[in-house]
């Protein structure tokens, strides 16, 4: 195998916004080219590259799927590490958002409010779509990965508070 990335793998532009039909087919071209019925009567090496080829694809469709990964991919890409674990700065209006959603998600936990946690989910998905934006336009209009790398770190949070935010739907519904 050589160091084809995950767009050229899918003969896809290196982009933040792509086309997502286009990679669906194109990620279902590469498997069926790399299938192991394909490969049932080679030998061992022919079904282990095959089989490497097969899970690269798998690998870069995950990526290059949602929004988070791929823009992180593309940061690395062009030298902005993330650095997530060691880069937590954020701007303080930013952080002045989360302190608010977090008591908004106690309170609406606390006074079991659906309409309260709806409430939230819109406002975190409205949030999400903003910075997914802000993505596109940093990553292929301004070409600023290191403004893009924030921005993705910004994303990380919002898309993690997301999913506290349906899981206590999901338990109040349940509950």
């Amino acid at each position: 195998m050589n160091d084809t990335d995950h767009f050229s793998l899918f003969g896809l532009p290196e982009r933040f916004a792509i086309d997502v039909a286009a990679l669906e087919a194109a990620y279902r071209t590469v498997q069926a080219q790399v299938h192991p019925d394909r490969f049932a009567a080679a030998g061992p090496a022919e079904r282990r590259v095959a089989m490497e080829w097969a899970a690269r694809a798998n690998e870069a469709v995950r990526v290059l799927r949602s929004p988070l990964r791929r823009a992180a991919y593309l940061c690395e890409r062009h030298g902005a590490a993330i650095d997530s674990e060691s880069n937590t700065a954020m701007p303080v209006d930013f952080l002045a958002a989360q302190m608010t959603w977090r008591e908004a998600l106690g309170e609406a936990r606390a006074a079991d409010d659906s309409g309260a946690l709806a409430h939230l989910e819109q406002e975190v998905g409205a949030e999400r779509e903003r910075v997914i934006g802000e993505l596109a336009h940093l990553i292929d209009g301004a070409g600023d990965y290191a403004a893009a790398a924030q921005a993705v770190r910004r994303l990380m949070f919002v898309e993690k508070f997301r999913d506290e935010v349906d899981l206590a739907a999901a338990a109040r519904e349940a509950g």
